[in-house]
């Protein structure tokens, strides 16, 4: 069974072989840039914590398989499946939600500890259209909730789809979010807030990738 992963090292293969640039028929052929050259779409990506899926599921005629021989514990009363399901009612009237479908639910099998005053914010991995299904967003205060599991509640999106999901598919992303109270401020700008607004948009227009060399603070290179 694979370890969750740091999202830094798990891009997936469509985005290391998308072109840095492409042209554009609605822009005359003109060369823009494309996703792979924008800082905090790669950033969302890679930032947090990938949950894998723990063993091959087959998805056929709308029906889950696998074959999967997780010893039991002789003491512990976990599932030793690595889906569960939600029935209809448990989301009734969310929009969006088929009253006449169940959610599924990817089961994890690993406890999760954060410092004091740390919850993780849990959902479908960042970006990630391309898998077949939406995972559900829930935050955790991981630093008390440490001896239980926190399971990852998800939509079935591509009734289309059949083949095998394979074991290490991430079916879920965690964000670590420290604990604290927000306040919001609102002003009008003023005539230095202005000038430097303008500086940066006649310098976003000189220099391309501008935020990438002098804003972010991400370390690295992009991975891709």
């Amino acid at each position: 069974m694979q370890k969750p992963t740091l999202a830094s090292g798990s891009l997936p293969d469509w985005l290391r072989e998308m072109p840095a640039v492409s042209k554009s028929a609605v822009l005359a052929d003109a060369e823009v840039r494309t996703l792979k050259q924008c800082p905090p779409f790669l950033d969302a990506m890679r930032d947090g914590i990938l949950f894998p899926l723990a063993t091959d599921v087959t998805v056929k005629d709308g029906s889950f398989s696998w074959d999967w021989d997780l010893p039991a514990h002789p003491q512990a009363r976990m599932t030793r499946s690595p889906l569960g399901v939600h029935v209809p009612e448990q989301a009734l009237k969310v929009p969006g939600v088929d009253e006449n479908h169940f959610a599924i639910k990817f089961n994890n099998f690993w406890t999760i500890s954060l410092p004091e005053g740390w919850s993780l914010l849990f959902g479908h991995p960042a970006n990630r259209l391309d898998l077949p299904f939406r995972t559900l967003f829930g935050l955790v205060d991981c630093d008390r909730w440490s001896d239980g599991y926190v399971h990852f509640p998800a939509l079935w999106s591509d009734p289309d789809f059949e083949g095998t999901l394979p074991a290490g598919t991430p079916v879920a992303q965690a964000w670590p979010i420290k604990r604290q109270e927000l306040e919001l401020s609102f002003a009008e700008m003023d005539s230095a807030g202005l000038e430097r607004y303008l500086e940066l948009q006649n310098a976003l227009q000189e220099e391309p990738g501008l935020y990438r060399k002098s804003y972010r603070q991400k370390s690295g290179s992009n991975g891709t």
